[in-house]
């Protein structure tokens, strides 16, 4: 079984709450890859980043799986912020851990993320030249057009976050909150059958039912691929669902078209949630970590004609 230490790093001042997994048997001659990864919205470590991260350590590599800032064991005030912004700086505090780790080469460093943290990564490669390989897995790509969950009417986050802009200024008040899912008529970000039987099913106790609702306009203003055609000449890998009601596939396959190459694309035949549990989490991880050992063993890619 792969080793698993717990360790902690820096971020912007915060300390952030991590899993290191390594390879078992003797280190290898050369420095090994390794690859930082994170979950979704509000999702933490605990809620399956074990499974994943193991994949990635039997394939040979090193893995820091993380809670991101204000979320799990992370530090941070308040609780509950979905800043993918801020997000992608605690990505790059990863990477500036994993460059600094005794084993780790810095010249092969990899970032795997999923639904919203997918997102994320897709953001950080397009910029952070540093990162080697990306594996965006049922990206979030939805932007305030196109943004099926933010549903109109009383009952949903849109008139909740308008309720907040009308009471945010009073400084005495406690930052307000949305359940992430909640019973079907009351506010929550995502208001439907599915994604609360997925969140139910993912439910750990150091997982809470809550977001600072400030969150939802961090969220509105982000464009995950506005820049991917940026990230080449780093490797792509997408992985989508052909059956994702959350994050339509035609949206990845959008994406994809607009990434340079190198890229590969793997559609599995199943739901957004699906990638969460056995057997599609298993064939999704086995898939991400025989593409990041094969492109990382490979060596750094040239930069040349890379647009900054």
């Amino acid at each position: 079984m792969p080793e698993r230490r717990d360790v902690t790093f820096s971020s912007r001042g915060l300390s952030l709450s991590g899993w290191l997994f390594l390879p078992e048997g003797p280190a290898p001659v050369g420095d090994r890859p390794a690859v930082a990864l994170a979950h979704g919205l509000s999702c933490v470590k605990e809620q399956g980043l074990e499974h994943v991260a193991g994949r990635f350590a039997a394939a040979g590599l090193a893995a820091l799986a993380f809670d991101f800032r204000t979320f799990g064991a992370s530090a941070g005030e308040p609780r509950g912020q979905v800043f993918p912004l801020e997000q992608a700086e605690d990505y790059r505090s990863a990477v500036d851990w994993l460059v600094a780790q005794p084993g780790v080469d810095p010249a092969r460093i990899g970032v795997w993320g999923t639904s919203l943290s997918g997102g994320v990564v897709l953001h950080l490669a397009a910029g952070d030249r540093r990162v080697r390989a990306v594996v965006a897995q049922v990206p979030s790509l939805l932007t305030s057009e196109n943004c099926r969950f933010l549903q109109p009417g009383p009952a949903g986050p849109i008139a909740a976050l308008q309720r907040f802009e009308s009471v945010k200024r009073r400084r005495d008040d406690a930052v307000p909150t949305i359940p992430v899912v909640a019973p079907a008529g009351e506010p929550c970000v995502f208001a439907d059958d599915e994604c609360r039987r997925a969140y139910a099913d993912m439910a750990v106790p150091a997982w809470r039912n809550a977001v600072a609702l400030e969150s939802l306009e961090r969220l509105q203003a982000f464009d995950a691929a506005a820049h991917i055609g940026r990230i080449a000449p780093t490797p792509l890998l997408l992985i989508g669902a052909e059956a994702d009601t959350l994050i339509p596939v035609e949206l990845v396959r959008q994406a994809f078209a607009r990434a340079g190459e190198p890229k590969e694309l793997v559609l599995l035949p199943c739901g957004h949630f699906d990638v969460y549990a056995e057997p599609w989490r298993g064939r999704a991880a086995a898939a991400a970590a025989e593409w990041l050992a094969r492109v990382l063993r490979a060596g750094p890619p040239s930069l040349t004609g890379r647009r900054d």
